[in-house]
């Protein structure tokens, strides 16, 4: 995704690399280039590094990587691993099964696997931080999906570009969002990562799902199980409560939704 700015006001951007992607910040307004601006900055990054050491997968420390083999137990962990778990939980009941933080295993089992909710959640329990200061807007993104707020009378809101998976290289189309956040799940930057819970099988009809919603949380939750729903995807999403997005779908064509989503024009 591309964020710019519409407006005059100076905007401030910065960049970090954490969580295994990279974070950026673009902020405008008092707060945007002083003291208590950028030690919002380091919080947004410490809250995620705090996340990472929680529920990274890829590190055997972490108290999801512990709690997957059995080491521990839920009322063990902190008590953000239980609030993650519940979302997850939430999501696949609303998607049917299809949205899951579980994971086939080599032995026939299961394991844990949060990530389909972790990225978004943290991000959006970082940006409390950005929050925190007053007459600044903000536009948080990590690994293409983003939040973003605008106090400021006077600005524009912020433009979020949704990639073409297809061709990277191009715009599907430029959203404006002033307050709300916009998360997209497909494959063409991390390939075939993303399966129907309900089969194991990646789903063949969709090849990138955008929703904007109010929160991250359920924005990057929402993308995600809609992906997995696959041909379901855009008639899934248009009964989401708050939710708007774009359908891209295997042969190129997309769907708006909440509009014309039995229509592959």
């Amino acid at each position: 995704m591309i964020t710019a700015p519409a407006a005059a006001l100076r905007t401030v951007r910065r960049v970090e690399h954490v969580m295994g992607f990279p974070v950026s910040l673009a902020v405008r307004g008092r707060h945007a280039d002083d003291g208590p601006g950028r030690r919002a900055w380091q919080d947004v990054l410490d809250s995620l590094a705090r996340a990472d050491a929680v529920f990274s997968t890829y590190r055997a420390e972490s108290w999801v990587s512990r709690l997957d083999r059995g080491e521990v137990d839920l009322v063990d962990c902190p008590p953000e691993v239980a609030e993650v778990l519940a979302l997850g939980d939430a999501a696949a009941d609303a998607s049917g099964g299809a949205f899951s933080v579980y994971r086939p295993r080599g032995d026939g089992g299961l394991g844990l696997d949060p990530s389909g909710v972790v990225k978004g959640w943290a991000l959006e329990r970082a940006a409390g931080a950005l929050r925190a200061l007053p007459e600044t807007d903000f536009c948080l993104s990590g690994g293409g999906d983003l939040l973003c707020r605008t106090l400021d009378p006077a600005a524009a809101p912020w433009r979020i570009g949704i990639e073409d998976p297809h061709h990277p290289d191009r715009l599907l189309a430029r959203v404006p969002v002033a307050t709300g956040a916009v998360a997209t799940s497909g494959t063409a930057h991390r390939g075939a990562h993303l399966v129907d819970a309900r089969t194991g099988r990646a789903p063949a009809a969709v090849a990138q799902v955008t929703v904007v919603a109010p929160t991250l949380t359920w924005a990057d939750v929402d993308a995600t199980a809609a992906y997995a729903l696959g041909p379901e995807a855009a008639t899934w999403l248009s009964i989401r409560p708050g939710t708007t997005g774009l359908v891209v779908w295997a042969d190129g064509s997309t769907t708006p939704v909440p509009h014309e989503t039995r229509s592959r024009r």
